[in-house]
């Protein structure tokens, strides 16, 4: 007998029923999450795709370039040696060196090895930051709009995470005034992206100077997600383009082998701490996760040969080229793109001329043109109804055709006004 699986939870539209989800749940953290919306639109399209539809992807915000090889071949090496078993909390010293020394050979950026803590995807090393850094009640500042796991790893630990509201006025970057303004005796930390998901902004060197200053003088920490690290075009010499330790040694940064690595399933993330905080972060690790994927740290030592640069440099300038086509696409549709993103893997429209908001848009896209996008409303409140992210990460082909079918939508869209 063959057998189907099931799921649980209905979707609504792009929702969930949370009353189904929440009903027995007795956790406060878990009825307070709200989905993740670019994985809920995922989930549509793969329904589609099971029932033979051709879904296009522009939702989520991963390459689809598979690991290159050097990496793959690394890893399977890694199963023939016998590397399946834990390694160190921290992950094995060969990668924490090699990480270390990629700072220095294409940043100039000195890291003590022993400051690098690699980890179970940035995701895991955000997770344990703050399980180290926050205590119940303590608030943390984030733009708004800016990656949403951020705040569920904030409540987790019983932290408050507090949107700060940004736009293209400021670059979608918050400015020390902003943090001033939201700051209070409970705040203790601001967490900052760049490139940042998900307009691609980058911050200004002379911003996050501010905001470090600003924040040092009140004893707080500044957090800085950097996983799109190596995926910038046409870089501004004001902007951080790098890393943000060469503005300032002892940031808190987090990065990942996910995105210009091309390792997403791999699961393998890094971060680099001041030296004060390494030891409770190995204690976190020990008890939270134990250790990193084994494998996957003997696979990434490849991803810093030349060879595997040149194939990841390759890769970052098909995906610029991308980001042009879509743009023009996008534009040429109807849309408005209020920053060009020189970072990362997205454009972020604002579709308020159309007479709908972000969600419906996107459900429609879906449902009557099979084009997977990811509403504002996934990435905060501040004008978010008003926008749509786009990822610029299918073929060229895929790119045409899709923002051709969304031009067929903008147009039914405003004859609907």
């Amino acid at each position: 007998m063959t057998r189907s699986f099931s799921p649980p939870v209905v979707l609504t539209g792009l929702g969930v029923a949370e009353d189904n989800l929440l009903e027995n749940t007795p956790s406060k953290w878990a009825r307070r999450q709200p989905p993740f919306k670019v994985m809920e639109v995922l989930k549509k399209g793969r329904e589609l795709e099971r029932e033979g539809r051709r879904v296009i992807h522009f939702e989520v915000g991963e390459p689809e370039f598979p690991a290159p090889l050097a990496i793959v071949k690394a890893g399977k090496q890694a199963l023939d040696d016998g590397h399946t078993g834990y390694s160190e909390a921290l992950g094995i010293p060969e990668l924490r060196i090699a990480i270390a020394d990629d700072y220095q050979s294409r940043f100039g950026i000195d890291v003590d090895p022993s400051r690098v803590a690699v980890t179970t995807g940035a995701s895991g090393a955000l997770n344990l930051l703050f399980s180290v850094l926050l205590n119940p009640g303590d608030r943390v500042l984030m733009p708004d709009p800016g990656y949403p796991c951020n705040e569920a790893f904030v409540r987790l630990v019983g932290g408050e995470p507090i949107r700060m509201p940004v736009d293209e006025h400021t670059g979608f970057q918050p400015t020390a005034k902003i943090v001033n303004e939201y700051w209070t005796a409970n705040t203790v930390g601001v967490v900052l992206a760049t490139p940042s998901n998900p307009t691609g902004a980058m911050i200004q060197k002379a911003q996050l100077t501010a905001i470090n200053e600003f924040v040092a003088e009140r004893g707080g920490f500044v957090m800085v997600d950097e996983i799109y690290q190596g995926l910038v075009y046409e870089p501004d010499v004001t902007e951080v383009a790098t890393s943000s330790l060469g503005i300032e040694p002892n940031l808190i940064v987090v990065n990942s082998f996910s995105k210009y690595f091309g390792m997403t399933g791999w699961r393998l993330g890094w971060c680099v701490v001041p030296d004060g905080l390494i030891e409770a972060l190995e204690r976190a690790a020990q008890n939270l996760y134990i250790a990193p994927p084994t494998v996957a740290q003997y696979a990434a030592l490849a991803a810093y040969s030349s060879e595997g640069f040149r194939v990841l440099d390759e890769r970052r300038v098909l995906l610029q080229q991308r980001r042009d086509l879509m743009h023009r696409g996008l534009i040429d549709a109807g849309l408005e793109i209020p920053l060009m993103p020189r970072g990362a893997i997205y454009l972020y429209a604002n579709i308020s001329s159309l007479g709908t908001d972000a969600e419906t848009f996107s459900a429609r896209l879906i449902d009557d043109y099979q084009v997977g996008v990811t509403p504002g409303t996934d990435f905060g409140s501040y004008l978010a109804r008003d926008h749509v992210r786009f990822a610029f990460t299918a073929d060229e082909q895929h790119i045409r055709e899709g923002t051709e079918k969304i031009s067929h939508a903008v147009r039914r869209f405003q004859n609907e006004v």
